[in-house]
Parts: structure tokens; sequence; C-alpha cells
């Protein structure tokens, strides 16, 4: 039988100009993709007319409809053992996309997090929680065998994890060399784990808090006479994976002596138990996550924040000033370093972010477990050559644009996506637009991800932003004169040399202004930035700079606490925006549209980012979301919250509350309704706005959203190539129309990232290496032209070896292209003579064209 499988590698730099999404060599015209075919000329921002999204409840039948052509594409990925059975006759049906871009791990509940380790539930119940003992958090890295659950459970399709960080993806390999400094291995080692949580469970006795409360009697150990139990949340369905990772992991616990409450419930059950509870509330200790990789990143540092720190939300507890929430005050001063660019230097952003690592591995709240190789298909007879996807993520918004559907009998191209859920329904999370926990789930993300444009997107080959809604302004020509400066606490931030002119312009919460920053005002960096030409709402209204100003404004004034009763202040959100807004030193807004913003974010391993990270954006909330509304929605929104709405709930943005804000939930769309028809009536002006929008046009505004809602029944009104003709809640299904008034074609986004990318096939380290003696190594690298998946050996490639040294530098080889797609790399013989015999060094191999994203791949050099 045939095997698809085949993974290509991920990620480093792109030259990004001015221009929003230029890319790519040679016109539309001739362009030279898959098997030098032409790129089609689009009608619209996606190939399709229209898009059918549709849910199953059984992965063989939705695999059996793509096969069959009722289905197009697979947003969800299938199980590699369905493929892999399949006969060579319906292999040669579809086309297969497989990337690493799922993940395994466990959540810990860690309260109280400090000895005795016992502590008063929100019941009033005393308990001793095993997990708010780091030791024992930690030995979970030696009790769970990595290697078993990708051979047995996963069939092979993934590798062992140990962090947040995908291993084999470039960029990467730094901080997966971690894991093997700790001493941690693929198979784990049970025997020591056990004597760890035993150890640290009888440490924990000894406390005179808990002497002759915490014994073992017999197999386990009791807390006033009670199990010192573990309340883990399996899901049940996942019943391949999650299921059966979730059983084993149970069975060891138990040989530790921790008595294990199997809860097997299903996703719509542990959500609320597990993210939307307070940890006090003790209802969950362990829970089997699953995670989607949500992009194709170039850099980490958001990862290890969104995985690893308390301020971003992720963590037991959310940041939820109501809840017990976990605390980590190093990792949170670390994350929000590297992700609000707070490094001077690129050796600084290394070193702060491993030592993030470090500590996330070493605290172990989130225990990761293995990558998975999610493998997406779509139906080759259906389809005009392969459709672009993420190097990192598989399927995703750029998917949707570029599938070129052959068009019906009538000439109409429709797209049928069909996704697998084991509840039966599209609607999993809250479509809350405020809220830092709404589209909290991929099912809502792989329809308004299409449909949305924030200022800044995300190459899927290369992880590189690039200005999709915004254009700013090329990297080379932005101004930048960082340097540190202490703050009020005596802490050390980013600050620069940059003049502010004293008329730039700062939102105000307090006041409810726009106050000019005056003489003296100086930032790291300057970059200009524009709203791209062309661009509307979904109501046929243009994207303008009230958007950008109200978006601005509402960061501010959501994330600033200004008294003790503000209502317009929201913790969660506060926690995720505050060091951003910190950034902002002032923007000056000219007349012919563009806006300078000074800003002290300086991302130093790439002016990309620096230069992306300052471009204005209409995007207002919901941070970490592609979502985006026009202002007058997220006015609505946030008056129906903190003043009232018409049928008198009291509508808050509290993740998993009965009340959370929804745009597709009618009693909620029907409220909308009223507060847009009261903005009417009221000729209303957001205090932001006033002075920057006539009443007038703010009028023109309500009535062109409130006509859209009467026109399609919800209220996500955004700026994507195409909106949400309708939604059926009943049959599960979404359809999306093209939206004609977008500005590009879907054939430029298939000219841009057009790509030749390497692929490192075969590596052969030195099997009698010696100091003092040159090592070889032979490698195998083949040329790929994304999104094709043919290859061919690579000519002329770049191939590096990187010998990593204990002191976590490196020693850098090129290897020698020999013709054919082998090279052949040598470390010298007066460098291994340097190295310590005894001992097994690692040694990375990158290989890449030019600037493109490079396949990376991990060897050893053992010396005897």
């Amino acid at each position: 039988m045939k095997s698809f499988l085949k993974i290509v590698g991920v990620v480093v730099a792109v030259g990004v100009l001015f221009l929003s999404c230029n890319g790519g060599s040679g016109d539309a015209g001739s362009a030279q993709s898959e098997g030098n075919k032409e790129i089609p000329v689009a009608k619209h921002g996606m190939y399709a007319d229209k898009v059918i999204y549709s849910v199953s409840m059984d992965q063989s039948v939705a695999l059996k409809d793509v096969i069959e052509g009722k289905t197009d594409i697979m947003f969800t990925s299938v199980p590699y053992d369905l493929i892999e059975g399949l006969s060579d006759e319906d292999r040669d049906k579809i086309d297969v996309y497989s990337v690493p871009s799922g993940s395994l791990a466990l959540w810990l509940n860690p309260i109280p997090n400090k000895a005795p380790y016992s502590f008063t539930t929100t019941k009033g119940e005393e308990v001793f929680n095993p997990f708010a003992i780091n030791e024992v958090r930690y030995a979970m890295n030696w009790l769970v065998n990595r290697k078993q659950i990708v051979d047995e459970v996963l069939k092979g399709a993934g590798d062992p994890m140990f962090t947040m960080i995908t291993p084999g993806l470039p960029g990467t390999y730094k901080y997966n060399l971690l894991a093997a400094k700790l001493g941690m291995t693929a198979t784990g080692d049970e025997e020591k784990a056990i004597k760890m949580i035993d150890e640290a469970m009888k440490k924990a006795a000894e406390l005179p808090e808990n002497k002759g409360k915490l014994v073992k009697n017999g197999q386990f150990w009791e807390y006033n006479g009670k199990p010192a139990s573990i309340k883990f949340y399996i899901r049940v369905d996942d019943p391949a994976a999650r299921l059966v990772i979730g059983r084993q992991i149970s069975d060891k616990l138990e040989k530790a002596g921790l008595k294990v409450e199997r809860l097997e419930w299903d996703r719509s059950k542990v959500m609320k138990a597990v993210y939307g509870a307070n940890p006090q509330d003790f209802i969950c200790s362990m829970y089997t996550e699953g995670w989607g990789a949500g992009g194709t990143a170039s850099y980490f540092d958001v990862n290890l924040s969104q995985m690893g720190a308390p301020y971003y939300g992720y963590m037991p507890g959310g940041a939820n000033p109501d809840f017990w929430c976990y605390e980590n005050e190093e990792i949170d001063r670390l994350g929000m370093q590297g992700s609000y660019g707070q490094h001077l230097t690129t050796d600084a952003y290394w070193k702060a972010n491993l030592r993030m690592n470090e500590l996330i591995m070493k605290d172990a709240v989130r225990i990761w477990l293995s990558s998975q190789k999610d493998s997406y298909v779509a139906n080759k007879a259906n389809m005009e050559g392969r459709v672009v996807y993420g190097l990192g993520d598989g399927m995703n918004e750029f998917s949707i644009r570029t599938a070129n559907v052959k068009p019906n009998d009538a000439g109409e191209k429709i797209l049928r996506i069909g996704q697998f859920s084991a509840r039966g329904t599209l609607f999993m999370s809250t479509w809350d637009p405020i809220g830092t926990q709404g589209f909290s789930d991929v099912y809502s993300m792989s329809i308004v991800g299409a449909i949305s444009d924030n200022a800044v997107g995300t190459s899927p080959v290369s992880g590189q932003p690039f200005g999709l809604s915004v254009g700013y302004q090329n990297p080379s020509q932005i101004t930048c004169e960082p340097k540190l400066v202490k703050n009020a606490e005596g802490i050390e931030v980013m600050g620069g040399d940059v003049a502010v002119p004293a008329d730039a312009v700062k939102y105000n919460s307090a006041t409810k202004t726009w106050e000019k920053v005056g003489e003296g005002v100086t930032s790291a960096v300057s970059v200009k930035s524009k709203i791209t030409k062309g661009y509307c709402w979904h109501n046929g209204e243009p994207v303008t700079i009230a958007d950008i100003r109200y978006a601005d404004a509402f960061q501010v004034e959501w994330a600033t606490q200004d008294g003790e009763d503000d209502p317009y202040y929201d913790s969660p959100f506060a926690s995720q925006m505050s060091s951003s807004i910190a950034n902002d030193m002032g923007k000056v807004w000219n007349s012919d549209g563009s806006v300078v913003a000074y800003s002290n974010y300086f991302f130093a391993p790439d002016s990309n980012h620096t230069a992306s990270g300052s471009a204005i954006n209409p995007k207002a909330a919901n941070p970490g979301r592609p979502t985006v509304f026009p202002w007058e929605i997220y006015e609505a929104f946030a008056e129906m919250c903190v003043n009232g709405s018409a049928s008198g709930t009291e509508y808050n943005i509290v993740q998993g509350d009965d009340n959370q804000i929804d745009v597709i939930k009618q009693t909620c769309v029907a409220d909308v309704k009223a507060k847009l028809e009261e903005f009417i009536a009221n000729k209303h002006i957001p205090v932001s706005l006033k002075g920057i929008v006539t009443e007038k046009e703010a009028v023109k505004r309500y009535e062109a959203s409130l006509k859209f809602i009467e026109t399609y029944g919800h209220a996500y009104i955004s700026n994507g190539p195409g909106f949400i003709a309708k939604i059926d809640t009943v049959a599960n299904s979404i359809i999306i129309d093209a939206f004609d008034k977008y500005p590009r074609k879907a054939n430029e986004f298939v000219k841009q990232f057009r790509t030749d990318l390497t692929n490192i096939d075969y590596v052969k380290a030195p099997s009698n290496a010696k100091a003092g003696q040159d090592a070889q190594f032979e490698m195998t690298v083949s040329k790929v032209s994304y999104p094709s998946i043919d290859a061919v050996p690579a000519k002329g490639a770049t191939v590096k070896l990187r010998l990593q040294h204990p002191d976590g530098s490196e020693t850098v080889y090129e290897a020698e292209d020999k013709g054919e797609g082998k090279y052949v790399g040598t470390i010298p013989g007066s460098d291994t003579g340097k190295l310590s015999g005894g001992a097994s060094y690692t040694v990375v191999i990158v290989s890449a064209f030019g600037d493109e994203a490079p396949s990376v791949a991990t060897s050893s050099l053992v010396l005897p």
C-alpha cells in the first residue's frame, strides 16, 4: 500500500515591504507552482463563491465523504491509522496534508502551591492536594512514557514532547535541548518517578501541619482518613488518544500511591470544570489536554507565555481576580519581556526565553507529552491543485481562500468543508467578540479566520508577519534607537532615544479624552502604517481611521482601572493587554490617513516583527483570536455589558457564564439590534470618537450594521473575503458567501506564498567517530515547491551542521554539495579533539535555499 504522509519543514525570515500583500516572483499570469501550472485568476478574495461548513460525528464517515467527493476538504485532522488503512484506489482520490500541528499535554491544578499543601475549598472542605508539591508535579516527567504514547497510541504519528514548542520546527531546537540537560528521556523512568513522588509525600507528611493527618494506609496516601486523591478529567470523546493515555497515567499514579478518580467526560463538561472553574473548587486536579498549533510561527515567545505564564490567562485560575490563581512572578516577567519587545539584543532575547522555558519545565504545572503529525485530506478530483496550508498548523484561513474548487453544472464554485465533532456541533464555545476566552475552539476559529483580516497576517509557510488590512513601513526604513531604562519600580524596561512629537496623542481613560503627550517623551522605535486601500466591513462601510482610534481607546479603557468600581475594567483583559498598552508612547494621525506610532516595542531578533508590532489595527478586543469588528459593534456590546440591554439581561464577558455576550445567540443578537436602534435614536457618538466622527457618520454606521443583522440574523460583521450568510445551529451548518467588496483576489495569496523549500530526508552520522579525527555527516536533501509535496533532489542548497556544546554555545559547519541531493558536512579533527570523550553531542542540521523556511533535523556525535 502507498504511504502519502510527508512532513515539510517550517519557518524563518521573509522580507516584507510597505505593501500589504506582495510576495513571490513573477506575475499571476506566469506563476510556476504545482508542476509549472499557471495560477488561475480568482473573481474574489477566495476562489469559491460559497463555502459550506458541516460536521460529522464519525471520522470514518467523514473520510469516506471526502473520498467520494461529497466533502471537498476535511478541516479536522484524520487519524493516521484511518489513512493507512485505505486501499490504493481510495488513497489515489485524496490529497493528504501532513503537519506537526497537534500536541497533547497534562494540565495540573497546583493549589495552594505551597506547604503544607492543604487548603479549604470553596465549599469549606479541608483537603490535601498532592500536585501542590512541586516535586510531585516535576516527577510526572519521568512517570509518563512519551515514546510509548507515540508508538502505541499515536501509531508513530508524532514525536515525544517536553515543552510547548513542537520539536523539529525551525527555531525550536534550542528550547528542546533542555529536556536532555534535565535528564529527561522519551521513555521516562517509572521507578525513579515513583521514588520521587514517595519521597515528596513522606516529606510533606513530616510537616507539623500534616502530622497524623497525611499518612499512607496500605497502597494509598490518605488525608484525614480520606484518600489524597487525584481528580483526573479524561476526554472520553477522544477514545483513540486521550482516553487511552488518561487510563495509562492513572494506573501509573496509583502505583505511586495516589488514588485516582477517573472522570471520563466529554468536552462540554470538561471545559467549564477545568478552564471555567475556580481551582479552589477543587473539582479537577488534572486534565488530558489537546492543542492545535493555532498558526505557523517564526518565533515562540508568545507560545511560552500562553502555555506557561500566569499573566496570559491559560494557567490555573485564568488570571481571574475572583479565583485562586497560579502565580510565578519570574515567569511572568520573562514572558512579558519576550512577548512585548523588551530585549535590547538577540542574545538577551534567547537567554531570557531559554531561562523562562527552564522555569516552566521545572515548575511543571503543564506536562507536555507528544506532538501529533496531523493529517488533513482533500478530494483531488474536486480541486484545481493543492491549497495553501500552514506548515505548522495545517488547514487554516488561507486554505479556504486558496481552495480552487471546480464549478458545478451551474458554473458556481461551492466549497464543502467537513469537520469532526464527537458532540456533532460546530458551536463549542461562546462567540464573544470582547472577552479573552471568546472563540476558544477550533471549530469557530476555522470559520472566522477565513472571513476576518487583522492588520497583520502571518505567512503559513514562513511564519513571518505581513501587512494585511494595514500596510506598514518597510522594516529597513523604520527608526530604531532602543535602550534599556529603569521604570518607577527600578526595573529595566525598553525605552529609547526616538523623539516623540509633542502633539502626538494617547487616550486617557480617566478623562475620556485624547491628550497630547507633551515635550520630552521618547520611544524605542517609530513606525508608519496605513489602512490598506479598499478594505470594507461586511456591512458595506469602509474601514476608517475611526475604527483604529476606537480600538486604541477601547483597549486602554478596558485594561485600565479608574477607581474601584470602574464598570469598563476587566482584569483578564488587562492581564493580556496592559504591557502592550504601556509600550504605546503616542501616535501622530496624519491628514493623508497614515499614522506614525511611537512605541517601546523592539523585537531584537527580527526587524519585521518590530515594524509589524507597531502597526495600527482595527481590532479592539478578544486578544489572540483573528476576530475583528467595526467600532459600532464593539460599542454596542460594551454598552450592553455596562449600561444594560433591552431585554434586561445583564451581559458580561465571563467565560462559561450564561449571560456571556455572543454574536450568534439570538437573544443576544436581538439586544444588539435594540442597542443600535437606541444609538440611532440618540445619535450616539462613543466618547472616544467625539470630534472624530459626526452624528451623521455614526448613524450611517449604525444603520448599516443594523441592516446586516436584520438580513443575516447575526452580528458577526468583519472585513475578510467572505461573510456568514446563514447559520443553522440545528443542522450544525454555516454558509459563507464571497464578499464582493474585498480588495484582494485569491490568486494573490497563492502567488505570495509559493516557495521552494528544502527537506532533509536522511542523515547518516559517523558510526566510529574518534576525538582528533574528522567526523563526517552525510545528508540527503530534496526540494519541494510548496504547496506541492512532489520532491526532487535539492541542488545548490545551503546545509549547515550546528554542533551543540554543554554551555549552550554552538559551532557551525557548512556542508559540501556533492550533487544529486547528497551533502557532506565535516566536523574537523581539530575540533573533535577538544570534545570530551565518552560523551554524546547533539548536532542540528539545517538546510535552505535562501531566507525561506528551513528544514531541520537532529543527529548525534558520539565519542568513545
